[in-house]
């Protein structure tokens, strides 16, 4: 459920607020006497040594330099000294009441009597548990970081003093570098008030500590303590580190530093002016956005409630009126905002702005971190927008810690971006807010989750290459798979060195690494073998993944695994020889004789057959996740067969709707719905046969590489031409003419409804074979050949027109046996 929080706006002002100065500016160095300057954030630090901020609790610390650093970070204040405890100890600073920045540092080294792995230990303030079971050294060598900064931000009431305790554990001691205390502005971060539906409260109240997970300026550079407006708070850059695949290669980045920018809907110290004048863009190639969604992923630690901050500013000149950018935003998968517009949100062009939303991040399976993920999506009714890209321009994540312990049940809430006017009471406000509920479910008519196990491999007798048959019988023998031998043969590397002449026969390279043809059974055998390159995109997982798949699966229509070698530290899968390569290798810029419409009808059915079995006809649900016209191979008969099982899922489970997993595919047959909300069902394999489906009608691959801008992709061109009518504009030019009209009209009907943008109405892969082969029944039907409707072409007796094994004018193109070997990506 998704709920939308409307709070009391402030309306524009004649004058832009200056450069926002602190009230209370501490900024204490631990462990030092005296007073430091520091070059790197032009600020006077304090000491805590026989000083104002001295441990009140904890007489017994100790105080110690830092070893010495050639890091250009831990050199320099407040990194060099550090105040160390194997007991608690207090700090306690008299402040003035109101809302305040917590940074506090951390230089997690040894130090003389206290060695950097036993530090542990916990932070509160006041009454927020800050930190707890904290453990610097680890935490800086997991992330690859030699110093720790944690920001924390908090309300001080009416006691005008903070207590800060330091807590180790038992046989372990807590220390700190530094300690800040800025004050901010009254609401920056926190709402005053609160409203309620249906029992939860919706604003960030004054009893809330946040604590600071990401802020990044998006599409721009860092930005320092110095460059901030005032409250010294660092912007990460370098945004890339986020995103994923396709958002990387296909996202754009904007700049317009010349624009003078109009704080007229929130304060000019929101943000400094650079993050509202760079910005991250899905692109302005409308159909290319529809294909894909531009998100970053960001790893939080699970069962907290997050407060996150969107910034944006719409700087592009001829964006200036409401409904000239529209675009969508998933926050966790679940839609917050279906027709973004910043012009609407800000008022006009070069106004920053901002939007604030809060999510419970829950955990499946006890996970200390998940990923949270925010999408942007283009605005599908692209007709009634000029721009359907979204755009970002900064972000702020932070953690929310309530006092009482308690945490709210997974709800999204927007918080006006705008504070409110100080002349307006609480009271008044609570009574003038509104409250607008969307609530969304999510709804699927299939079955997931719980992944198939996949057994461990375990390394038995590594045995070095001779070259003889005695060296691979004995190489066999004594190696040990755990794999049981009634499961899938076992090669060892001496055989599989001995089959391919020492890899001489190398027939293709792709993503899992290169493809060799090979003989095995004393020559009687032929294969293709793949064998895992070292630096692999794929990796073992999906070579465990590939075998436990197919040496349980068996079917005319799924490839046929003959076995695989764990020797060695190779990694290498055996396969069926697939006489005539792939679909794709006859449909699009081949030099193949053109393949019938009959011919292409019986490939698809085939291949359907083939992911109906692995929806419905195993002990559970597999999920390919990889279908496209590469992955669909050709024997010496015609034979369809669906490949390459190495971004498969499977489930027993029942009474599951989905899998919620890490996006992978193609490219070009990705299912959108999967996309944005991470949720893969077995319709995500309908949507991807959709498209197969389309290159099979049309000839032209799934992103097409044309001149008209519009066909960038085929599902939307397929589409659009399918609701205009236009059905004869995507035929093979080599077809038209040759296609019933009853069979022309069902094979798209069946085509679209596989690629509808909701998985809910797309047919199941049964109702997909059953409609592929009535279209077969109107053609023969309308070709006069009624009573040959149950003809299948793996059954016929080859022909001049059919048979790859007698006809030499069909190429059967041994190179491109399997998808990544031209295809690499898309995984």
């Amino acid at each position: 459920m998704i709920v939308l929080v409307k709070v009391y706006i402030l309306t524009a002002v004649d004058h832009s607020p200056p450069i926002y100065t602190p009230v209370e500016d501490i900024t204490v160095t631990c462990g030092f006497s005296g007073n430091q300057f520091n070059r790197y954030d032009n600020q006077t630090w304090s000491g805590d040594v026989n000083s104002i901020f001295s441990p009140i609790v904890g007489n017994t610390s100790q105080v110690r330099k830092a070893p010495h650093s050639s890091s250009s970070t831990a050199s320099h204040v407040p990194y060099t000294t550090a105040r160390l405890s194997k007991s608690s100890f207090t700090n306690r600073f008299n402040l003035t009441t109101g809302q305040k920045f917590i940074p506090l540092y951390f230089y997690p080294v040894s130090y003389a009597n206290f060695y950097r792995s036993k530090s542990l230990f916990s932070v509160k303030a006041g009454i927020f548990a800050l930190l707890d079971d904290f453990n610097p050294f680890v935490t800086a060598d997991d992330n690859g970081v030699e110093t720790l900064y944690r920001e924390f931000c908090l309300n001080i009431g009416d006691e005008q003093s903070l207590n800060i305790t330091f807590s180790p554990s038992t046989d372990a001691y807590a220390f700190i570098n530094g300690i800040e205390i800025v004050s901010m502005p009254t609401n920056l971060y926190y709402s005053p008030y609160k409203n309620h539906r249906i029992g939860i409260t919706s604003a960030i109240e004054n009893n809330t500590a946040l604590e600071m997970v990401y802020r990044i300026n998006i599409g721009g550079s860092s930005l320092s303590f110095n460059e901030d407006t005032g409250m010294y708070r660092n912007w990460e850059g370098e945004d890339e580190t986020y995103l994923d695949d396709f958002s990387l290669h296909f996202s754009i980045l904007q700049q317009n530093s010349s624009s003078e920018l109009h704080f007229a809907t929130i304060p000019e110290y929101t943000a400094p002016a650079e993050v509202y004048q760079t910005r991250r863009s899905m692109g302005m190639n409308k159909t290319i956005n529809k294909s894909y969604n531009l998100t970053w992923i960001f790893p939080v630690d699970s069962n907290f409630n997050y407060l996150i901050r969107l910034h944006f500013c719409e700087f592009q000149p001829d964006i200036t009126r409401y409904g000239d950018r529209r675009f969508q935003i998933y926050i966790d998968s679940e839609n917050v905002e279906e027709g973004a517009d910043v012009i609407q949100w800000s008022g006009g062009n070069g106004i920053p702005v901002y939007r604030d939303y809060t999510v419970f991040m829950s955990s499946v399976k006890d996970e200390r971190k998940v990923n949270l993920f925010l999408t942007l999506a283009a605005f599908q009714k692209d007709w009634l927008t000029s721009y359907n890209d979204g755009i970002l321009n900064g972000i702020e994540i932070f953690k929310l810690n309530d006092s009482d312990g308690s945490y709210k049940a997974r709800t999204f809430f927007y918080i006006d971006s705008r504070p409110i006017p100080p002349q307006v009471k609480r009271q008044k406000s609570q009574n003038n807010s509104t409250m607008l509920t969307i609530v969304t479910s999510v709804v699927s008519s299939i079955l997931a989750l719980s992944v198939i196990g996949f057994l461990a491999f375990r390394r038995g007798w590594k045995v070095k290459y001779s070259g003889s048959s005695h060296e691979a019988k004995k190489s066999m023998q004594t190696h040990r798979s755990s794999l049981p031998t009634y499961m899938c043969r076992y090669f060892s590397l001496a055989e599989i060195k001995a089959a391919t002449k020492n890899f001489n026969f190398r027939i293709g390279v792709g993503g899992f690494g290169n493809v060799y043809k090979g003989w095995i059974d004393s020559g009687a055998t032929l294969v293709v073998i793949k064998r895992l390159k070292p630096d692999s995109s794929q990796g073992a997982h999906e070579f465990k993944t590939e075998i436990e798949m197919l040496s349980q699966l068996r079917h005319r229509h799924l490839v046929s695994l003959i076995g695989y070698c764990d020797d060695e530290g190779e990694m290498i899968l055996v396969y069926d020889y697939m006489a005539c390569g792939t679909l794709s290798d006859h449909l699009d810029q081949t030099n193949n004789p053109p393949l019938p419409w009959e011919h292409r009808l019986q490939i698809c059915i085939g291949a359907a057959r083939g992911l109906q079995y692995l929806h419905s006809g195993t002990r559970g649900t597999i999920i390919h996740r990889d279908v496209k016209s590469t992955n669909i191979l050709l024997d010496d008969k015609w034979v369809a067969k669906v490949s390459d099982f190495g971004l498969s899922k499977g489930t027993t489970n029942m009474s599951k709707t989905h899998i919620s997993t890490l996006v992978k595919g193609s490219f070009g047959y990705l299912d959108p719905e999967y996309y944005r909300r991470r949720r893969l069902t077995e319709k995500s394999d309908v949507y991807s046969f959709g498209v197969v489906l389309c290159e099979v009608l049309c000839a032209r691959p799934a992103v097409i590489n044309a001149e008209e801008i519009r066909q960038a992709s085929l599902a939307e061109w397929a589409k659009s031409c399918y609701r205009n009518g236009e059905l004869d504009q995507i035929i093979d030019p080599s077809l038209r003419g040759k296609i019933a009209t009853e069979c022309l009209n069902k094979f798209t009907e069946v085509a679209i409804s596989c690629m509808h943008d909701n998985g809910i109405e797309r047919p199941s892969m049964t109702d997909v074979v059953r409609d592929l082969e009535l279209a077969l029944q109107l053609q023969q039907r309308a070709e006069g050949n009624i009573n040959c409707t149950e003809r299948n072409v793996e059954t016929e007796t080859s022909s001049s027109e059919q048979s790859c094994a007698t006809n030499d004018s069909i190429k059967c193109i041994s190179a491109t046996i399997f998808s990544e070997i031209n295809n690499p990506s898309g995984r």
